[in-house]
């Protein structure tokens, strides 16, 4: 409150008093406590603070409009209420069976300008472990359509913590992330030029760290008709203004919303501990609990497919080796093959007696659809049909084949960004789905968007992304999506939205620099705060040369095999791809039975140790079963990892199978060697787990049968 108190005092000699300021409101639980106040010149401001500690001093609230009349003037309190939330619901699938909803609720009406003057309502929620925020617009003649210009939310931070981040770019997130101070952080890769006119922007969710022990997390809820926020860092007073993406009109336009309206949550996870960080329920909380009447057709399952070999250079994606080709007038099949394309019968065949024989539930095939020939990187307004299969993939023998096996098929929608070439055609193309088998579908906007302009995270594009869910939970299919914006909890809302990439994955090994070993240390922290994220796990065949000599020379996994077992603990989600091709795991079939094994939906997470950067363990109870798995990785640093048992049902025997790293593993000189033991352990048991450099070990516990 003092540090409060002084801002406003400042901003009073800066500005001048204009008005008589209201007292502040302030709403609490536990440790973490929220004030409001309008200043002397009526500016909405507000601070949070944990136990004793300042978590964000006194921050400017407000927005711009195109009109110039934004609540971004002298604004009066018209009252406030508070209320008490305690519930507990149940998510159709998660990292827990229950989650306790139970925060208090300050919401403050504000008036600018004389009666009857713009209204606009600033509701807090304070939760035990942060707090979520955001505008409200209430029916009002003076405010029925409104053009957002500029949001003015501050995050201004009381000193110049560690932080984890990636740069704002709004078509991306697909960066390693820069460990720094805040008065470190540049955003200018050479690689994107378009940060060059913001060079301090950063991404959310941004994972701070201060030197007084605690851990701040910023990010948003319940993104939706809205765009995706970004964070301006001021490098020398250390702090955070929201900076949303602008549309295509050149206008500087970012939202164009109508009135009852509201913003997405600005969110705020705070702890002194980094387990709590990632036990934090606060972001799905926010979101509105599921719109679908019926949840049993959604499937959490794990998946093989036609996909790594692409990456590898072992096969193509594309039928022909044809430029130019018109999608509208080729006859596919007087093309003549290029004699490795992957998505061929016989080839998706062998893929499904893999998953049928080791109880994998589906198949991915990409690359089964004509246009692959000529559709990345040139913009075009017509590539992809999502019904036209090439000459040979076989679509009705295939899902007879797969039927006879009991797999699914996964359905592959790669947009190429041509957005409204796939609205156009979605709802053929999921009639198609429905007519050949398919309930799930990962989709795909690799490219630049069209409508020509508009970006990733803008509010066309979120609206798109909302709506796409929305038309296949009707129709009963589940989806992951690919370069879209990064996830806010809106899986509450709509549980067929199984996970979304939104990051630097896995795939960035095989053909980049690759991600550095603290690379899955940190996406905890950051990108998965708002969801699961389809990492595709699972790599055994970690140097990549014996796939393609030529092409894939020197490249590799930055990871061990052990490491890759463990991903599928802790990288969470319900969609848990095996990426690997079959023949690399059928030498290592020892290994892989902890991925057959492995389940994808929990009744209960336990964070176990954690630290951004460093190294993360934590153990999982599968949903409906008496049966843990524990995944524990490493960045660069090898480490000895205790774990104590105490998880584990008192009085219960179990078989711990351990998949650890090997004699002399390491991520760069021996990636491969690993050992499995096996011993009997209880939940008075302790385990002391061996990680290399760069490694991992995954824990399987069954109780031992009387």
């Amino acid at each position: 409150m003092r540090n409060f108190l002084l801002v406003l005092l400042l901003l009073t000699a800066a500005h001048g008093a204009r008005s008589q300021a209201a007292a502040p409101l302030t709403a609490r639980l536990d440790k973490v406590s929220l004030t409001f106040a309008l200043g002397p010149n009526g500016q909405p401001a507000y601070s949070v603070s944990y136990g004793t500690k300042p978590v964000v001093k006194a921050s400017r609230l407000g927005l711009a409009f195109a009109d110039g009349k934004g609540f971004d003037s002298p604004l009066t309190v018209l009252g406030s209420e508070i209320k008490d939330v305690d519930e507990t619901w149940q998510p159709v699938w998660g990292e827990v069976k229950n989650i306790r909803n139970h925060y208090q609720q300050l919401t403050v009406h504000l008036r600018q300008g004389a009666a009857p003057g713009r209204l606009l309502d600033v509701v807090f929620r304070v939760f035990a472990d942060g707090v979520g925020f955001r505008y409200e617009f209430p029916r009002q003649p003076s405010l029925a359509y409104f053009t957002v210009q500029d949001e003015l939310t501050e995050f201004n931070l009381p000193a110049n913590h560690k932080a984890f981040w990636i740069p704002g770019d709004y078509d991306s997130n697909e960066y390693t992330y820069t460990t720094s101070r805040l008065s470190e952080v540049n955003t200018t890769p050479i690689e994107v030029i378009q940060l060059k006119s913001a060079p301090y922007r950063v991404q959310t969710p941004l994972m701070l760290k201060s030197d007084d022990g605690l851990y701040v997390n910023i990010h948003e809820a319940a993104l939706v008709n809205y765009p995706a926020m970004m964070l301006n860092v001021n490098t020398q007073t250390f702090g955070l203004t929201s900076q949303l993406v602008p549309d295509a009109t050149g206008t500087g336009a970012k939202a164009y919303l109508q009135a009852p309206e509201h913003t997405p949550w600005r969110t705020i996870v705070v702890s002194d501990n980094a387990p709590a960080v990632l036990a934090s329920k606060l972001i799905l909380n926010l979101n509105e609990p599921t719109k679908l009447a019926e949840t049993s057709w959604i499937k959490p399952q794990k998946f093989v497919g036609v996909w790594w070999e692409m990456h590898v250079n072992k096969a193509s994606w594309n039928y022909a080796d044809v430029s130019n080709i018109k999608l509208a007038d080729t006859d596919w099949n007087a093309l003549k093959p290029n004699g490795h394309h992957g998505a061929n019968t016989a080839n998706v065949k062998r893929y499904i007696d893999f998953a049928a024989q080791h109880k994998i539930e589906g198949v991915l095939v990409e690359g089964w659809n004509v246009g692959w020939e000529d559709w990345a990187g040139n913009w075009k307004e017509e590539v992809f049909d999502f019904v036209t299969p090439y000459p040979d993939f076989d679509v009705r023998e295939l899902q007879q084949y797969a039927a006879g096996k009991g797999v699914k098929l996964i359905m592959h929608h790669e947009t190429s960004s041509s957005v409204t070439n796939y609205e156009r055609r979605q709802d053929e193309a999921l009639r198609f789905m429905k007519q050949h088998g398919y309930d799930a579908v990962k989709t795909g906007y690799v490219g630049r968007i069209i409508p020509r302009g508009e970006h990733h995270d803008g509010q066309w594009m979120v609206n798109h992304y909302n709506r796409t869910a929305a038309n296949m939970a009707r129709q009963q299919i589940m989806v992951d999506m690919h370069e879209a914006v990064r996830p806010t909890g809106l899986h509450r809302t709509y549980p067929n939205w199984l996970a979304n990439e939104a990051a630097r994955g896995n795939e960035f090994n095989a053909w980049s620099s690759g991600n550095p070993p603290e690379h899955e240390t940190i996406l905890p922290f950051t990108r998965l705060m708002g969801g699961p994220m389809d990492y595709t796990p699972g790599i055994f065949q970690i140097q990549l040369e014996s796939w393609n000599p030529a092409r894939n020379k020197g490249r590799q996994v930055h990871t061990t095999l052990a490491k890759q077992l463990a991903l599928y603990v802790t990288m969470y989600s319900p969609l848990q791809m095996a990426a690997d091709l079959p023949e690399a795991y059928e030498k290592h079939l020892d290994a892989f039975r902890f991925i057959e094994d492995v389940a994808v939906d929990w009744d209960d997470t336990r964070i176990l140790a954690a630290e951004p950067g460093d190294y993360l363990t934590i153990a999982r109870q599968a949903k409906g079963k008496d049966e843990w798995f524990l995944g524990a990785i490493t960045d660069e640093q090898a480490r000895k990892q205790p774990v104590k048992l105490d998880f584990l049902s008192p009085g219960t025997r179990y078989e711990a199978i351990i998949y650890a790293d090997g004699h002399g593993a390491d991520w760069q000189k021996n990636p491969m060697a690993y050992r499995i033991t096996r011993q009997v352990v209880t939940s008075k048991s302790a385990l002391t787990l061996q990680l290399a450099p760069g490694g991992g070990a995954a824990v399987s516990f069954k109780p031992i049968k009387k």
